[in-house]
């Protein structure tokens, strides 16, 4: 029988990033909290956080806490009276969808949110991980135990300012200027400017980038001139009609196509996120 009184100290240490402020929000000493932990720690053989610095949770108290949210986030099915307090609910989305659609259909997610950003290639992760109950993913492919949504296509261009087509640019997009010019990655996960680069010049290029983890700061870098990049068409059609921004290549948008998969336990609880996850999807991106 799981101590769930325990798991809840446990989660909202993890949560919070101390064991002082677990303490606030729970009412209780960071002592009584510690002990708490501790006797789980105990009885399941394993340390559950790592206190760091900084503090993070193990992999084994990863999951329990995950375990936890599942469970109170069934609860909210049932009588409120069997409620232990709004569930936390992890949900894990790339970071253009969320600066471009994705924010306001969360006004629907019945709990606490913990939003993971990742790159749409590897939100499934989280999903086999069991740390989060849904995920925007380009991985069609269904995580085992979960449902599989299909939302439509986000549509890139890749853009630059007219300055910078100037400097490093002037005879034209190809391998050679593709090769000198600097390029711009939100992360190490993001593959979108070698994904476009190799559709247009056929081979994969070792591409000069900048680090900009930001889906606003990443389109501003391209304005100012900073670099080139894959930026969502819908966040950059004003610059291309006013030509604060140029497309490199018109004719080659990159499309990449984006899934809702849902951890079928959960999947009644969140009927009304995922019905305003769907509506959003159909007014903003293509079909």
């Amino acid at each position: 029988m799981l101590d769930y009184p325990a798991l809840l100290a446990l989660s909202e240490v993890l949560r919070r990033g101390s064991f002082e402020a677990a303490a606030q929000a729970l009412s209780f000493t960071p002592s009584a909290i510690s002990q708490r932990i501790r006797g789980l720690e105990d009885r399941h053989g394993t340390a559950l956080v790592d206190r760091g610095p900084p503090l993070r949770g193990t992999e084994a108290g990863l999951r329990l806490t995950a375990h936890l949210q599942q469970v109170r986030l069934l609860e909210t099915q049932l009588s409120p009276a069997t409620q232990s307090g709004p569930p936390v609910i992890g949900i894990a989305v790339n970071a253009d969808s969320l600066a471009t659609w994705a924010l306001p259909p969360l006004v629907q997610t019945p709990g606490l949110i913990d939003l993971i950003i990742d790159d749409q290639d590897h939100a499934q992760d989280w999903l086999k991980s069991g740390q989060v109950s849904a995920a925007i993913t380009s991985d069609s492919r269904p995580v085992t135990g979960c449902d599989t949504v299909p939302l439509g296509k986000m549509r890139y261009r890749a853009t630059a300012s007219p300055e910078f087509m100037a400097r490093y640019m002037p005879n034209g997009v190809d391998a050679n200027s593709l090769s000198r010019a600097p390029s711009l990655s939100f992360n190490a996960k993001d593959g979108l400017q070698n994904r476009w680069t190799q559709q247009l010049v056929g081979r994969r290029l070792a591409l000069p980038l900048h680090r900009i983890p930001s889906s606003q700061a990443f389109a501003e870098a391209a304005r100012l001139g900073l670099g080139w990049g894959m930026n969502p068409e819908v966040m950059v059609a004003r610059d291309l009609e006013s030509g604060s921004l140029i497309d490199l290549a018109p004719q080659l948008p990159l499309d990449v196509p984006l899934v809702w998969q849902i951890a079928r336990l959960t999947a009644p609880a969140l009927a009304p996120l995922t019905e305003a996850i769907k509506k959003a999807a159909r007014n903003q991106l293509r079909s």
